[in-house]
């Protein structure tokens, strides 16, 4: 089932639309943990921060950074999907070749893999 160039275009659209969240979502909270944790709190008196301060700080920048991590991971299958829709390759399985199914595109526009694929890795990934 090869793709019109409306529905190509529609999920060029979404594709790009996605890249833009996700890319937002990363600035915002890379913007937001490069503050030190006094800033971050509105907090710039001259008392010194109590350790656990520091802690929760240090736990909470390790999340955000864990954030960024999956969503940057998400910008590079955005990308990638881009990349196959310039080449014809898009809505094609990059691993049995077989059309990837209408209803999968549009929950996740970035998908590389069908349903049986994606399952049969996400087995392999949990042994």
């Amino acid at each position: 089932m090869a793709l019109s160039r409306s529905q190509l275009k529609q999920f060029r659209q979404m594709l790009l639309t996605e890249r833009a969240k996700f890319a937002g979502e990363i600035k915002a909270i890379a913007q937001e943990t490069s503050k030190s944790p006094r800033e971050a709190s509105g907090d710039l008196s001259a008392y010194t921060v109590h350790m656990a301060d520091m802690a929760a700080d240090a736990y909470e920048r390790e999340v955000s950074m864990n954030i960024i991590s999956s969503e940057q991971e998400v910008l590079y299958q955005i990308d990638d999907a881009l990349k196959r829709m310039e080449e014809g390759a898009y809505g094609t399985c990059q691993q049995c070749n077989k059309p990837i199914t209408m209803s999968r595109l549009k929950a996740v526009p970035y998908a590389s893999l069908c349903i049986q694929c994606q399952r049969d890795k996400e087995r392999k990934n949990k042994r």
